[in-house]
């Protein structure tokens, strides 16, 4: 076996070689099918950054399974819904049949995102699309066997989820984090590895490393072999600072989504910092804008499409292309430029937030009489959540208080940081909430 007694995966203390991990997984596989487990079999999982998980995963697979990595610290009810949306129900004659859901041949993952509609959708992806992911990010970012890769995000959101396999096929060590709650243990799993790191890193997570240790991360600039990002944009002073502090590496822009998959990249280590800027298609993608200013993907990396929806995904994806919501623009030496977005959806964090699933929320607490969940500038994430709400009464209640109550019913990043008492919540005309009056300039 190649690269059989190096490191796959570090977690913390913990290691575990390739031909340890083989082993484990193929143990595994052997007990999930000794469990009643068999080919085309949909498995929900949460995606705890864990060795663990990962043989888990892998099991899954060896198996010719359908993994679905869930969100780490989703709650057994969430976990509950999300394994009901995995099948279907079909009515015979008499007692209705729970039977598995229907997707294509030949598919590797299916994970659930709120894509640009704030609902939960699954989005089906195919093994060609991971191995053609993989390709794209191989030659485009330089992977190597004489890399550790560090991820640090969630493993069901596709912009670590996407790291996974090209590490895997160059034989590269994965070192895991649970997210970067104390900057020094990035910089301890940067010690610990073995040659030089890259990483995957939203630009708020970016941003709060330079605020808080840019010193201290430019004693990396020879450790660093590159950092990637994507999700949001990045301002031209962050990426101008990034460059340098970190002088010798490779900083990339990339344009992905969990539907179109990883499309294009552009270097702004090594060219100009330009905001917005995502670079050229890599060699499975392809991107075109559409005559409204849509950007247009196509393909191998594609999803092949939404679970058990094919009306959404007909409207998504057509003839092998994928139109986003994102409007861009291509210019003359060919590099794509993200115009922002035409819908209502506050992205924040690299994540996409349905405001009305935060007011639903917020209108089930005791005292608060109407509300509206707005977009609001913020130092470290550029965009973060806020709820404007008034009372019964005109009454006082604790903004903690309530903070603490969402944070009962709503995921993580749908939790506002910010709130505001206000007299009135501003109505359009057909008493619906006027929600562009509150957009952000």
């Amino acid at each position: 076996m190649l690269f059989a007694d190096k490191k796959a995966f570090v977690c913390g203390k913990e290691s575990i070689t390739y031909c340890e991990l083989y082993s484990a997984a193929m143990s595994r596989a052997r007990e999930l099918a000794a469990g009643g487990m068999s080919e085309g079999d949909i498995i929900p999982l949460r995606a705890v950054p864990t060795i663990e998980y990962f043989v888990e995963y892998f099991a899954i697979h060896l198996n010719n399974g359908i993994a679905v990595p869930l969100a780490s610290d989703i709650s057994d009810e969430s976990f509950r819904r999300y394994s009901d949306e995995l099948q279907f129900r079909e009515a015979p004659e008499h007692l209705p049949e729970r039977k598995k859901s229907k997707v294509p041949e030949g598919i590797a993952d299916i994970l659930f995102t709120t894509g640009t509609t704030g609902k939960s959708k699954g989005v089906i992806i195919s093994h060609e699309a991971v191995m053609a992911n993989s390709e794209n990010l191989i030659e485009a970012h330089k992977y190597d066997e004489n890399l550790s890769f560090i991820i640090c995000g969630p493993l069901n959101h596709y912009g670590s989820w996407s790291k996974v396999f090209p590490c895997i096929i160059k034989g590269m060590t994965i070192i895991l984090m649970d997210g970067i709650k104390i900057m020094d243990d990035l910089f301890s799993a940067i010690d610990s590895a073995e040659g030089r790191v890259a990483t995957f890193m939203v630009p708020s997570s970016i941003k709060i490393l330079m605020l808080m240790s840019s010193e201290k991360l430019s004693e990396y600039a020879d450790k660093i072999a590159f950092i990637e990002t994507g999700g949001a944009p990045m301002s031209e002073s962050d990426m101008k600072h990034l460059c340098q502090l970190l002088p010798h590496s490779s900083l990339y822009n990339t344009y992905a989504s969990t539907e179109s998959g990883i499309v294009t990249t552009y270097d702004y280590s090594s060219q100009k910092c330009i905001p917005g800027c995502v670079g050229v298609p890599m060699r499975n993608s392809s991107v075109t804008v559409s005559a409204d200013g849509h950007i247009m993907c196509s393909g191998k990396t594609l999803m092949s499409g939404y679970l058990n929806d094919p009306l959404l995904t007909s409207r998504i994806l057509k003839d092998g292309v994928v139109k986003m919501t994102d409007r861009g623009r291509i210019d003359e030496e060919g590099r794509l430029h993200i115009m922002g977005r035409d819908d209502d959806i506050i992205n924040t964090g690299a994540f996409k937030v349905n405001p009305q699933e935060v007011e639903d929320a917020a209108n089930e607490y005791a005292g608060i009489k109407e509300c509206i969940c707005v977009a609001a500038p913020h130092v470290v994430l550029g965009t973060a959540l806020k709820l404007l709400y008034t009372t019964h009464d005109d009454k006082e209640i604790s903004k903690k208080d309530l903070a603490e109550f969402l944070k009962s019913k709503l995921e993580k990043h749908q939790i506002p940081l910010m709130y505001e008492k206000t007299a009135a919540i501003k109505m359009t005309y057909n008493g619906k909430k006027d929600r562009k009056y509150y957009k952000m300039d």
